[in-house]
């Protein structure tokens, strides 16, 4: 934790502090922004304020008196609530406003981990309750040069596993051999290990013809297609580096199972590929111009390529979310349909564009790349981005 850095930030701000607290492991931020080990014990709540000028104060239950001991600051123990509600009211009591891993009227669902209840208990106290989001983003989602490497680094081996994928089921296809949703999966999950990198557990997405019309379908045995020629084909791939912990890389790329596809499956590629475009592009020039771009603005400007096109209605989620070590990372997400994110797309972050049309029943399509703001302001995206269907046959 860089103590400087963040009264820096809070001043900046306008704020009087920052309260962090956690009960069961509520709020994983916490640990990660402060440096906490992420497996010791909580069985207890525990209190960390952090004011915009002067010394920090801890405040830890006497059954795990030690729970803070990695940080700055004087030390306080409680035993009985009413003696952790003294405590309290006393290290914040004096303070005007204060961030909290809180959302108003929970707009960004991400940040919103500290209870009402507890929301409540400070209010009591005196201060206003604003929400951290922005400094979550400045202390959490923002990951620079070294990041940016680690990125390009999974970029490399995610396009490779990706090509790879595609041409076991061209060969599949000119064999006439029988390969399934499920055992491409199984391959690309075999190899991410092979290359050093992880999905965490998550599936990547095999699709073909209807299956990815949902668009977090996962492939299993029991459901998987086996591949056919004509069959139109949605593979999405999400991994990092396993050692360093290196940041996520992830794509959606679209086939087709021979060498004539459906005039519709073109068309609703053709869509998806201007918008996904047309938001970078909205990015690109907002942060060459030095202007403030925030991701439900990112999100209207490839929403609108969609709905112009007629498809509005078939793009069922956010345009793109976050990116770090997490592939939903805690940064702004290219959102104004599921929350409306204000937060700032700021220098040292990554974020997805990918937008989708899903034809319940029948097909989908979705493009995605992802978009590393770097130091020095510009919108880089790495690796090849699909301009045309895949054609495997």
């Amino acid at each position: 934790m860089d103590l400087t850095a963040i009264q820096t930030a809070l001043r900046k701000q306008g704020l009087d502090g920052w309260l962090f607290c956690d009960h069961h492991r509520r709020d994983p931020m916490a640990y990660r922004i402060l440096g906490l080990k992420e497996r010791q014990m909580a069985s207890r709540r525990w209190f960390y304020w952090l004011p915009a000028q002067g010394e920090p104060v801890k405040l830890a239950h006497r059954v795990e008196p030690r729970m803070l001991d990695a940080l700055p600051g004087r030390q306080e123990h409680y035993l009985a609530w009413t003696e952790l509600h003294q405590k309290l009211k006393a290290m914040v009591g004096g303070a005007k406003k204060i961030a909290m891993q809180y959302s108003p009227e929970n707009n960004i669902p991400y940040i919103g981990l500290v209870d009402a209840g507890t929301i409540e208990l400070i209010r009591s106290f005196g201060p206003a309750v604003h929400t951290s989001a922005d400094l979550v983003q400045q202390f959490e989602a923002t990951f620079g040069d070294e990041g940016m490497k680690s990125h390009a680094w999974a970029c490399e081996r995610v396009q490779k596993v990706k090509d790879e994928a595609f041409a076991a089921m061209a060969k599949a296809l000119a064999s006439s051999a029988r390969v399934t949703e499920y055992e491409l999966k199984e391959q690309i999950v075999r190899r991410f290990e092979e290359e050093g990198l992880t999905c965490e557990g998550e599936s990547p997405i095999v699709g073909f013809n209807d299956h990815p019309a949902d668009p977090h379908f996962e492939p299993t045995q029991e459901i998987a297609y086996t591949l056919k020629p004509g069959d139109t084909i949605l593979l999405d791939l999400w991994a990092r580096r396993i050692d360093p912990v290196g940041i996520y890389y992830d794509i959606t790329w679209c086939a087709f199972a021979g060498s004539k596809p459906p005039a519709k499956y073109v068309e609703i590629f053709r869509v998806v590929t201007e918008a996904r475009d047309a938001a970078v592009a909205f990015v690109s020039r907002k942060l060459d111009a030095g202007t403030p771009v925030h991701g439900y603005e990112v999100d209207d400007a490839c929403r609108k390529i969609v709905k112009d096109a007629g498809y509005g209605d078939y793009f069922l989620h956010r345009t793109g979310h976050s990116i770090g070590t997490s592939v939903h990372g805690n940064g702004a997400n290219i959102d104004n349909l599921e929350t409306k994110d204000e937060r700032l797309i700021v220098p040292g972050t990554c974020f997805s564009v990918e937008p989708g049309i899903y034809l319940a029943g029948s097909m989908a399509v979705r493009t995605e790349v992802d978009v590393f703001v770097t130091n020095a302001g510009k919108a880089e995206v790495l690796g090849a981005v699909q301009r045309e269907l895949v054609l495997l046959g």
